[in-house]
């Protein structure tokens, strides 16, 4: 079995527009919700062994405010080819993964995200996934879940949604 969380980078700013998109840091909004985000993923079965990263400085802001609440903290690993990746580049980063992490936490971007996230569902909560389709809000997270012994074998249709998480239902505003 292997478990996928899927978590949206928290809302960032663009209060510079001479910024580079790549270094654009987290609103204080988003920093919030992180804070939020965090103990869900803490209390989730089985928790992340794995956080996978975008190298986009929103990205790794928000991994930096929710990893604290992990139990073990799992390692990171921060990869420059998730910035702004397809749903084919997500996926092929995942299938490459060692079958020794049972559960991977993905923190990306939009719209790849969103798009793999409904590619991969195949089964589970029909209003979730609904709602899925119409917005995968900053912050918000994805729970999936693919009845799979390696990472190579998730795939389209395979997975089961367990839980869709956004901030707005945990108290952010």
């Amino acid at each position: 079995m292997r478990h996928l969380y899927l978590l949206r980078h928290a809302k960032s700013g663009w209060d510079d527009d001479r910024q580079d998109d790549h270094d654009r840091p987290l609103e204080p909004r988003g920093e919030r919700a992180c804070a939020l985000m965090g103990p869900v993923l803490d209390r989730a079965t089985p928790s992340p062994r794995l956080v996978l990263s975008s190298s986009a400085r929103r990205a790794v802001d928000s991994v930096a405010l929710v990893l604290p609440h992990l139990s073990p903290p799992p390692p990171l690993r921060i990869d420059r080819r998730l910035y702004l990746a397809s749903p084919a580049e997500l996926l092929a980063a995942l299938s490459a993964l060692e079958d020794g992490f049972e559960s991977v936490l993905l923190v990306g971007h939009n719209p790849g995200l969103q798009q793999l996230a409904l590619q991969l569902i195949g089964a589970g909560d029909a209003n979730a996934r609904e709602q899925l389709a119409r917005k995968l809000p900053t912050a918000a997270l994805v729970q999936l879940r693919f009845p799979v012994d390696h990472w190579a074998d998730i795939g389209p249709g395979r997975g089961e949604l367990l839980r869709f998480v956004r901030p707005r239902e945990l108290g952010a505003s």
